[in-house]
């Protein structure tokens, strides 16, 4: 049975194919349009998982797609209601595009691929199933309570929920405008980051600062039960007026207007940011408190929802000890919708046996695209580009003696990842022992700010002896703190008096053995690197080891701030000259900066992607 699934028309749209309940393949469609977070129909990442999975559309069972759109018009215009008079602002800004595109999906499928055979059925699975279901179904549980916070998909904002074999009933929910994601995105917009797309800037910058306003927020903002429901007060937000993220109410209650994008980083932003995760992090440990009081013999929890993307909260719930198992769906977002729809019709609506795999059923997230030598050497002579084929062998020695002697390396290989974060086939590479590495990478690679941080990849069966962790991390999806062993002793708060607020010198303060991946906070967010998932990957941190001493190297995606994650061969090399990467690696091929010939475009690249 060939299933395939659809998210779009929100953000992150994707497809995935499944077969027989097996994951063939999932793709984001910004990956082949290269705009950021696209949430247009994903026809490219459609016939992309039909040419993978060899069928055409008159060969699916089933077309699902991952949100139920009259549910979404009903509170749409349940929200017009309650507004009355004051209603024209949301009305002008959402009335087309609800009642548009996302009513009529099927009708926009077939008018781009042809009518779809009779025999194919075309389902809608309710937004919080499809992430409940993208949770649960690869986990490796045959039963698990499920946790999903978002900022919104029909009517809920959070659910908890129970999986147990091939079925899936949603539990307790938390309605809109009351949420959690859209509390976080609205402090995410206050401090002047992109909604959406600066929510791990927000994370990021939360350790620097201190939670000076966590009562006030708890006072005036956000009501937390200690079941971890919650509710908002409306008075501060205005999303649901169909205006901005933010009233001005927001504003006067902090004492400062938001922060332009672009501007100085002041502490304000940086306490902000510290007491939301902190609320943040109660809110989701104390649902999972009650989930577990719900249903006590449940010993496994998964996760999903944007919320699940929080790493930090996740360390945080990890070392709670609520639960003995915990997993998570690393296309957490609405990408890992379409997964979910699609798991759901085969299990929950089909009714077909489901058992559980070992490790889980996700493939490493491994699901995208791939290429051969052949279309490696064609893409890259389109640019004259000079290249070394390595021989068989002796590839992963030289990545490791190029890494140790400093230079940064652009590393393409296998199938692209499914979902945000670079898993070690579309990432770039670096030695993390260096104190001046992350604002290098920042600065010069990456041209975004310098305090963003870094992750560690990790041989799995070392990052003990790196790391407060004792179970595996193969998405990157925990934090945990950098064994006390290997800290140095530092002090942020002397240094921000110290530095004026100016971030580079706390950037570069050595606060352990591998500063690099090492945050303020002496935490890292982890992935843990084993053979069975990624045996090219672990074979470099290997080697890497071999010629240092160190099992762990630094992870970044391979793109530049606001472009998405690399595809091709081509957006590879493209992204390789734009900046100051000194090696690429696609394969077996090595391509040195210094080789390479004049690299030149007829308009400043930075003006095709918006900053997040």
């Amino acid at each position: 049975m060939k299933i395939l699934g659809i998210s779009a028309l929100y953000h992150d749209s994707a497809a995935a194919l499944i077969s027989d309940g097996n994951i063939v393949v999932a793709a984001q469609e910004e990956r082949f349009s290269r705009i950021k977070h696209d949430k247009r129909l994903p026809l490219h990442a459609i016939k992309f998982c039909l040419s993978e999975g060899n069928i055409n559309f008159s060969e699916l069972d089933a077309i699902v797609y991952y949100d139920n759109p009259f549910l979404t018009v009903q509170r749409f215009c349940a929200n017009v209601c309650s507004l009355g008079n004051k209603a024209e602002n949301l009305i002008n800004r959402s009335f087309d595009d609800l009642t548009g595109e996302k009513v009529w999906v099927k009708q926009r499928v077939e008018e781009i691929f042809g009518k779809v055979a009779l025999k194919t059925d075309f389902l809608v699975a309710k937004h919080h199933l499809s992430h409940a279901a993208s949770a649960f179904y690869p986990s490796p549980y045959d039963e698990a309570l499920i946790l999903t916070n978002d900022g919104v998909g029909e009517w809920d904002t959070t659910t908890i929920g129970y999986g147990t074999k091939n079925n899936i009933k949603i539990l307790k929910t938390i309605h809109y405008p009351h949420s959690l994601g859209l509390l976080y995105s609205a402090f995410t917009y206050l401090c002047g980051f992109k909604v959406n797309e600066g929510d791990y800037k927000f994370m990021g910058l939360a350790p620097y600062g201190e939670p000076v306003y966590y009562d006030l927020i708890k006072e005036k903002i956000i009501d937390v039960k200690s079941d971890g429901s919650y509710r908002l007060n409306l008075r501060y937000f205005d999303y649901q007026n169909g205006k901005t993220m933010i009233s001005q109410e927001m504003e006067e209650l902090f004492g400062k207007k938001r922060r332009q994008p672009e501007s100085k980083i002041t502490k304000h932003e940086m306490d902000i940011a510290a007491s939301v995760q902190k609320i943040t992090e109660e809110i989701i440990v104390k649902q999972a408190k009650y989930a577990k009081s719900i249903m006590p013999h449940i010993n496994n929890l998964v996760l999903a929802g944007g919320c699940a993307l929080n790493c930090v909260a996740n360390g945080v719930l990890l070392r709670e000890n609520i639960f003995e198992n915990v997993w998570i769906q690393p296309a957490a977002g609405d990408a890992g919708g379409a997964l979910g729809a699609a798991l759901y019709a085969y299990y929950g609506y089909y009714k077909n046996e489901r058992v559980a795999e070992p490790g889980d059923a996700q493939k490493g997230s491994y699901l995208g695209s791939e290429y051969s030598d052949y279309e490696i050497e064609k893409q890259l002579q389109e640019f004259s580009a000079v290249f070394h084929k390595s021989d068989h062998g002796k590839r992963e020695k030289k990545i490791a003696s190029l890494l140790a002697k400093g230079n940064i390396i652009g590393l393409f290989q296998g199938r692209a990842e499914f979902g945000p974060r670079a898993l070690g086939n579309r990432s770039i590479i670096a030695d993390p022992r260096s104190e001046t590495m992350q604002s290098k990478m920042n600065l010069k690679i990456k041209f975004r700010e310098s305090f963003r941080p870094f992750a560690p990849s990790v041989l799995a069966e070392k990052a003990s002896e790196y790391f407060e962790l004792n179970i595996e991390s193969p998405y990157m999806l925990l934090c945990a703190d950098v064994k006390k062993e290997r800290r140095y002793e530092f002090s942020l708060k002397k240094q921000l008096e110290y530095s004026d607020m100016d971030m580079l010198p706390i950037v570069n303060s050595k606060r352990s053995d591998i500063p690099a991946v090492t945050h303020v906070d002496y935490s890292a967010r982890i992935q843990t690197v084993d053979k069975k998932r990624n045996e090219k990957y672990y074979n470099i941190i290997k080697a890497f080891e071999e010629e240092t001493g160190c099992s762990v190297i630094i992870n970044t995606s391979f793109n530049v701030r606001g472009e998405p994650i690399v595809n091709s061969p081509k957006d590879a090399y493209i992204c390789f000259m734009r900046t100051d990467m000194d090696v690429l690696v696609i394969e077996d091929y090595i391509l040195y900066k210094n080789e390479q010939p004049p690299f030149t475009e007829d308009k400043d690249w930075r003006d095709q992607y918006e900053l997040d």
